[in-house]
């Protein structure tokens, strides 16, 4: 039985030390590496050639979305597994455009984990039933890019003249980006269509 190597980036320590010691109790499945910082995976992947990165959406220095598509641009093929602590159905849509090959959730038994790690392997898509349950029933965002973007960039509730400047769009573009994305998702205000649209995975 050959070996399946792993590298695990995932800010929680705690979670990724217990990910580490169950995985190494399956005979196939060895961890070769971990890290907690986005930006320190693709330097890991070059160095270590896993078969399989598995990322929290969320860490520092570079999410795992982002490294995902990063690592898309390597000369030699690597496999992605997205696990998560959310299972917003928008996740699975920026995941699949990220060209990962699975999604996990954290409350799942590791055993979950170890089969959706042979399945990528394998060449297979390993999808929580849940998460795709969810997207099918959501559907895709009604927002655009540039509402995306803008909504996204008006989380840290900066005034529409900061958003302007930081977005290097006019103050009027920006209200009309804002107004349509509320319009959209039926938000009574910013912060609301914020709210929702993160809610969904959609930002």
């Amino acid at each position: 039985m050959s070996e399946i190597r792993i590298l695990l980036a995932e800010d929680q320590t705690m979670f990724r030390s217990a990910v580490i010691s169950l995985l190494s109790l399956e005979e196939d499945l060895v961890v070769v590496g971990e890290t907690g910082r986005g930006d320190e995976v693709e330097g890991l992947v070059r160095k270590l050639r896993p078969d399989v990165v598995l990322l929290d959406i969320e860490m520092p220095g570079l999410d795992g979305l982002s490294v995902a598509r990063q690592l898309q641009n390597l000369e030699f093929p690597v496999r992605t597994i997205i696990v998560t602590t959310f299972g917003r159905p928008g996740y699975l849509r920026a995941a699949l455009e990220a060209g990962v090959s699975g999604l996990v959730l954290k409350d799942k038994p590791i055993a979950s984990l170890a089969e959706a790690i042979r399945k990528v392997v394998a060449g297979e898509q390993a999808i929580d039933s849940e998460v795709a349950l969810a997207a099918l029933r959501e559907g895709s965002s009604p927002l655009t890019d540039r509402e995306r973007e803008v909504l996204s960039a008006a989380r840290n509730r900066g005034t529409i003249q900061e958003l302007s400047k930081q977005l290097t769009l006019s103050a009027g573009t920006v209200r009309n980006y804002l107004s349509s994305a509320i319009q959209k998702l039926n938000a009574q205000n910013r912060a609301e269509a914020i709210d929702i649209a993160d809610s969904k995975g959609w930002l």
